[in-house]
């Protein structure tokens, strides 16, 4: 074990991307420690890609690219409009919503960054708010992306843990909400105590019904798809899918801005997405395969429950690794390597695998607006060609919903474990 966490710790020092370091631990552990299993290994490797229910992940992937591309974003934005819109800080209670809705849909926190960001954080300076303020409330509110249902990690947690992928849905649907209040209340408080302007809505009855009506067939989308995973009409992988095909016909045949000949670029971006996310995986898998064959997951159970831990200091102390390791590291390979070796000890203390992956999510997506990774810093510094620093500084009072929700469903069950247990 010396040889495998060495190994991979300077290669990251190094700055081998996360896949291949895994790669070359294992590859390394082999060679030294049973170089006769040596030969086994593109077995591994293959087997860590080989399930049915990982077809999943791209058809997410290429859902919410045909969404970004279709026209769904400056709908789902003018509905939000109607609602927050007249607040004092409108605009950034709109990114909010905007974000709430739009992750429901996309599944990723990195789309939604890019979608709701390229259209509001341009709109948000035009109208007299700061850059840091229009950049901070974008990356904060895109975090729920990952956390609200469908979402692609929890997709990736239910492969390494074997939960239900219905029942993390629900799991996580309560807490991605309360992030999305608490963020709104944030929001509009910061607005009020620095005059931001509100939005003028001079519609009228008609235009307004005309605008939901516009809307509704984007808002429907992940009731549809989430719906019929926790009913058992169709599987993720199926589900997926027809959430697919649902964005290519709406946004090229009904609302009209999705152009055929943009649907090659689109699907070679799918390709290269989940080709790195693949390789991440199997890479992974093989690193999972050592652990399980050292005994580390059940040594380490062993350990936590002789310590007598209760399941509240034990999850205390994993959130805290957890927020650590989303700093460093990016959120799938930080999945795949966090679930085999802690689910085990925080089974064994007593906590729910549902419970424990909606932790394990709302923590690392707190990663994706940290310095270094940063993966929403790095896209809206090239939206507003500002520094990830500063945007990190202006996230921060918004990312309190975030902490203060993580703590809540680490003390309070019942918040991830209630809708399952009443659907299921």
């Amino acid at each position: 074990m010396l040889i495998l966490l060495v190994s991979l710790a300077v290669c990251l020092l190094l700055g081998v991307p996360i896949a291949y370091s895994l790669g070359m631990s294992g590859f390394l552990y082999f060679l030294v420690v049973h170089p006769g299993l040596l030969m086994i290994l593109p077995q591994r490797l293959a087997a860590g890609m080989d399930s049915y229910a990982m077809i999943a992940l791209p058809l997410f992937i290429v859902m919410g690219l045909l969404m970004n591309s279709g026209g769904f974003t400056s709908r789902l934005i003018d509905f939000s409009m109607l609602f927050v819109g007249r607040f004092r800080g409108g605009l950034g209670a709109v990114n909010v919503l905007a974000s709430m809705i739009f992750g429901g849909i996309s599944g990723s926190s990195v789309s939604d960054t890019a979608s709701v960001g390229a259209v509001l954080i341009p709109e948000m300076v035009k109208k007299g708010y700061t850059p840091q303020f229009s950049c901070g409330v974008t990356v904060a509110s895109s975090t729920m992306g990952m956390i609200i249902p469908p979402s692609v990690p929890m997709i990736i947690y239910a492969l390494v843990s074997e939960e239900s992928v219905g029942r993390l849905f629900m799991g996580s649907l309560i807490p991605g909400v309360m992030i999305g209040v608490l963020m709104m209340v944030i929001t509009l408080g910061v607005s009020h105590l620095r005059r931001y302007p509100k939005e003028e809505i001079t519609l009228t009855h008609a235009q307004k019904m005309r605008r939901v009506q516009q809307s509704v067939l984007a808002l429907i989308m992940p009731v549809f798809v989430v719906g019929s995973v926790v009913f058992g009409v169709a599987t993720a992988t199926e589900s997926a899918g027809i959430g697919a095909m649902y964005a290519l016909l709406i946004g090229a045949f009904v609302i009209r801005q999705l152009k055929l000949k943009d649907i090659p670029g689109l699907m070679r971006s799918a390709i290269m997405t989940s080709a790195n996310v693949m390789i991440i995986i199997a890479l992974s898998q093989l690193y999972i395969w050592i652990l399980a064959l050292e005994r580390v997951p059940q040594e380490l159970a062993v350990f936590v429950s002789s310590m007598d831990l209760s399941p509240i200091v034990m999850i205390l102390v994993l959130d805290v690794i957890i927020i650590i390791t989303g700093t460093f590291v990016d959120v799938s390979p930080a999945i795949l390597l966090l679930t085999p070796v802690f689910l085990p000890a925080a089974k064994a203390v007593g906590v729910d695998g549902i419970q424990f992956g909606v932790i394990l999510i709302s923590g690392l997506a707190i990663g994706l607006v940290t310095p270094p990774v940063g993966m929403c810093l790095n896209v809206a510094s090239a939206i507003s060609r500002m520094g990830i620093g500063a945007i990190f500084v202006a996230a921060l009072p918004f990312l309190l919903a975030n902490f203060i929700v993580l703590l809540l469903i680490t003390l309070i069950p019942e918040l991830t474990l209630w809708l399952p247990s009443f659907f299921y």
